[in-house]
């Protein structure tokens, strides 16, 4: 991991630059792969104060800004990293969970395949008949009185002329037909 310490309009002491690079090596904890942590501490006269720019890069993922502005520089740094190990555990936790759940439908792929090999051997002896279910076509009366007797909403139906109706019960009680 490449590490970047800049000073504008401020100098950086040996006491910040430790205290940066200790906060730093805070991140390392997430197991991420981070190719470089750039921070930039700048003053500005006309703004009172002064402030820590952290960017993170993360292989493989976007570019982590955290930019902090505070009276203190030290505990501008410390909230800076706060918000950076808030990310960092985000990402990881995002990435673990997905990592985990592959696996896991990895797992249950192989047992299905093989609940389905044993499946497909049963059933090789076994041929069960059924009766296939022909659509004559019906009177749209019979179908409404089948429909209020059986307490379904809808019923799908072939009329005389072979076409695919539906009658169905509307939310005022009547029927309705397409």
């Amino acid at each position: 991991m490449n590490i970047s310490l800049v000073g504008r309009h401020i100098e950086l002491s040996d006491a910040i630059k430790d205290h940066l690079m200790h906060s730093i090596d805070t991140l390392e904890k997430y197991h991420l792969d981070l190719i470089s942590v750039n921070a930039v501490a700048s003053s500005n006269e006309r703004k009172k104060g002064v402030s820590i720019e952290f960017t993170i890069n993360v292989a493989g993922k976007n570019t982590i800004v955290i930019t902090q502005r505070d009276d203190d520089l030290y505990a501008a740094i410390d909230i800076a990293i706060d918000r950076a190990q808030k990310a960092l555990r985000r990402l990881h936790d995002r990435l673990s969970d997905h990592k985990n759940e592959g696996l896991n439908e990895a797992k249950l792929a192989a047992a299905q395949k093989v609940n389905l090999h044993e499946a497909e051997e049963a059933m090789e002896d076994e041929i069960v008949p059924a009766e296939p279910i022909l659509f004559k076509p019906q009177e749209v009366a019979e179908v409404l009185e089948k429909l209020k007797e059986s307490g379904k909403i809808f019923e799908v139906f072939y009329d005389n002329d072979g076409k695919m109706r539906v009658l169905y019960k509307r939310t005022d009680g009547k029927f309705g037909l397409y």
